[in-house]
């Protein structure tokens, strides 16, 4: 499968996904509250995918109508950064991201119960697969975890609702011909609404918008460019030239590099029953969102492993 893939294509995809797994490490380096990390990502990305557009002479006129399609994948997002985000400072980069990702099972289960699509025998392994990778992670100290710690992994979990809410909202307005944007537009549009309310949130929370140095300024810029600008359009290149399949096993780079630089760069404590859990729910996740191929009239995009992209 990997050897007949366009050489071109699997490489962009391989370093997408690895510039996508560092997100996660510039939120933690950057030392700013969540909400705060979470909307200089979507001001400064979605402002760049803005520039980049506009000089490029690829953006299209924005109709009031796609504004308000794409309020609800705005707000998801906004809440899905805000947990995500603190979920990995109570939790680790790795854990956190891995966590994210059973959102996966979630879009499977609205796919049959909205749009009637069939569950097999290898979403359910997926799922088993999973959630004993997951109890292996957590599960066996579960009783010996500070509170912190287990609002974080609540958080980490919760994330994948609010994340699956952007992806079928998103696919909702784009299906349905509500919204005609270009990939790269409406992500910069989701980005830029989704800056607006963490805006707001911040200012409900009381934080201020204000960096404490030039190591927080550097971290979120980072995290703008590798994880909302270059990473992203890396991963939109590449989806459209290779299996679903491949999409989905490559995708899984994301939260498996993001838990071998938890544990390289934070130093987190790790045991055998920890890496035998990481493997399990990597695999249970790619099992549950492994999806046939379509045929060749159909887009392979959309057709692709609702993996995580963050």
């Amino acid at each position: 499968m990997i050897a007949s893939a366009p050489r071109a294509a699997l490489w962009q995809m391989i370093a997408g996904a690895a510039l996508i797994s560092t997100t996660s490490i510039f939120v933690k380096l950057a030392q700013v509250g969540p909400t705060v990390s979470a909307f200089y990502r979507m001001a400064l990305g979605g402002g760049m995918l803005l520039i980049g557009l506009i000089a490029l002479g690829q953006w299209q006129r924005l109709r009031l109508s796609d504004i308000g399609w794409l309020l609800v994948p705005g707000v998801a997002f906004a809440v899905d950064l805000m947990l995500w985000h603190r979920s990995i400072l109570y939790i680790g980069p790795g854990l956190a991201t891995l966590l994210g990702n059973f959102q996966v099972f979630l879009m499977a289960l609205a796919g049959f119960v909205i749009y009637r699509e069939r569950l097999g025998w290898a979403f359910l392994a997926g799922v088993a697969l999973a959630f004993v990778g997951l109890y292996l992670l957590v599960g066996l100290d579960w009783s010996q975890v500070g509170p912190q710690y287990r609002r974080g992994v609540i958080f980490g979990i919760v994330t994948g609702v609010a994340y699956a809410v952007y992806m079928l909202s998103t696919r909702h307005a784009q299906r349905g011909g509500h919204v005609r944007l270009a990939p790269a537009q409406l992500l910069c549009v989701s980005s830029l609404l989704s800056a607006v309310v963490l805006a707001a949130a911040l200012g409900i929370e009381g934080d201020s918008f204000a960096l404490p140095d030039t190591r927080a300024w550097w971290s979120l810029f980072g995290l703008a460019v590798f994880g909302q600008v270059f990473g992203w359009v890396l991963l939109t290149r590449a989806m459209p030239q290779l299996p679903a399949s491949l999409i989905g096993l490559l995708l899984l780079l994301q939260p498996a590099l993001s838990f071998v630089f938890d544990v390289v760069l934070f130093a987190r404590p790790t045991h055998a029953a920890d890496w035998i859990g990481v493997a399990l729910s990597l695999a249970g996740i790619f099992i549950g969102s492994y999806r046939r191929p379509v045929p060749a009239a159909e887009p392979i995009a959309e057709s692709r492993s609702e993996t995580d992209l963050r």
